[in-house]
């Protein structure tokens, strides 16, 4: 039997011994709420109402909507435990006695191309692929690491935690995601990398943001990226691209927590930067004035007060076959779409979502925004709709409302 929202949300309710009255005014939300979720009358709210409710009941939002697992197939050697293990390495703990590594690392340039290729897996969404090597790709690393100690082995292996910490992030596990930064940051120290440890940082604030730490996701990326800004006349393009990504990083809390003008500030410079340095791929990320672009809808959504009508017009200035990034595009589409439902445009918002379902048929799945958008759709049909109900089935959403 599946559990709905309104199931958790009571059941979390009452674990802390709060009223229905006591979590809507924690939470901002009103009280009618709360309760037609936990009586089953309403199958889903608003994913800014979804996450004050997580937040008020200090769980994280996939916590409470039920996101499923990044794994399609299972491997001998990889998968999600695989790579909490491979993360949390039990050996690398100071004062406990590993086994000694019989297995001689693999050559430097080879595993160097498997950083390469592991990265392009994340960004076309192919999760459950990557989830099968990346354990292996990590313990590897480890090992040529010991082997041969350059810096430029530490920067790749530093590279291998950020996707550790991103595919982590996009399971649902926040906390391996967090480990997997520390193990970043130390990785790009090794590797005397200040720009490494930046991208690191940006990283780290993601987390922070999608375990509610809105504040602190804020900081710890104003504070990185004022501490790297580049100079006008000798700045290279990785250093703005960098920069750029700590700004966008820090822009996307302070609209969540209701600073939409802090944030809007915070993206006017992430995009003077982008247009001095043209588009970058490095550091396993992207940056492009495209890039910032599409976070300026992302922003225009975030927060109660949310504006889908000043989203939709900031995607006009979005050229969509300038995002180089799948998954990138992807996620901004779905970004479009909820703005359209909320503008009244449910045919436009469903069209989107089929569309990116088509180009990302296994990312699409466990993308909370997406389910809860398509959640709020099957309320509000007046008449069955075969093509929402049956994206609603691939995505997991209970169609039987």
């Amino acid at each position: 039997m599946d559990i709905s929202i309104g199931d958790r949300i009571r059941s979390l309710r009452e674990f802390r011994d709060v009223t229905q009255e006591q979590l809507a005014e924690r939470a901002g939300v009103h009280v009618d709420t709360i309760r037609k979720l936990e009586q089953g009358i309403r199958e889903s709210a608003r994913i800014n109402t979804l996450r004050s409710l997580a937040r008020a009941l200090d769980v994280q939002l996939e916590r409470l909507v039920g996101q499923p697992t990044v794994t399609q197939e299972l491997s001998d050697d990889g998968g999600l435990l695989a790579l909490r293990d491979a993360i949390q390495d039990i050996g690398s703990l100071p004062g406990v006695l590993s086994a000694t590594n019989l297995e001689d690392p693999p050559d430097e340039a080879a595993w160097v191309d498997s950083v390469k290729a592991a990265t392009s897996l994340y960004w076309e969404g192919e999760y459950s692929a990557l989830s099968g090597t990346l354990p292996l790709l990590l313990r590897d690393g480890q090992a040529v690491a010991r082997e041969t100690d350059t810096e430029e082995v530490w920067r790749q292996l530093a590279l291998a935690y950020q996707l550790a910490a991103s595919l982590s992030t996009q399971a649902g596990h926040p906390d391996w995601a967090f480990a997997a930064v520390e193990k970043q940051l130390a990785a790009a120290q090794r590797a005397s990398d200040p720009l490494m440890e930046g991208m690191g940082v940006s990283t780290l604030s993601w987390v922070l943001l999608r375990q509610g730490r809105w504040e602190q996701a804020q900081a710890v990326a104003e504070q990185k990226a004022d501490s790297l800004e580049p100079s006008i006349r000798r700045a290279t393009p990785a250093q703005y691209a960098v920069y750029g990504n700590l700004l966008i990083a820090a822009a996307t809390p302070a609209a969540r927590s209701g600073d939409r003008e802090g944030a809007q500030e915070l993206l006017n410079f992430a995009e003077t930067a982008a247009t001095r340095s043209g588009s970058v791929r490095v550091y396993g990320s992207a940056f492009s004035v495209t890039d910032v672009r599409t976070q300026q809808v992302n922003c225009a959504l975030a927060g109660q007060d949310n504006e889908p009508a000043e989203a939709l017009r900031l995607s006009a200035r979005v050229d969509l076959d300038a995002i180089t990034r799948p998954v990138h595009a992807a996620s901004y589409r779905v970004d479009v779409a909820q703005a359209q439902y909320q503008t009244g445009d449910c045919g436009g918002a469903l069209t989107t979502l089929l569309e990116v379902e088509e180009a990302q048929p296994e990312w699409i799945r466990f993308q909370t925004l997406a389910a809860s958008t398509v959640r709020e759709m099957l309320e509000a049909e007046r008449r069955r709709n075969a093509p929402l109900r049956s994206l609603a089935a691939r995505l997991g959403v209970d169609p039987a409302l």
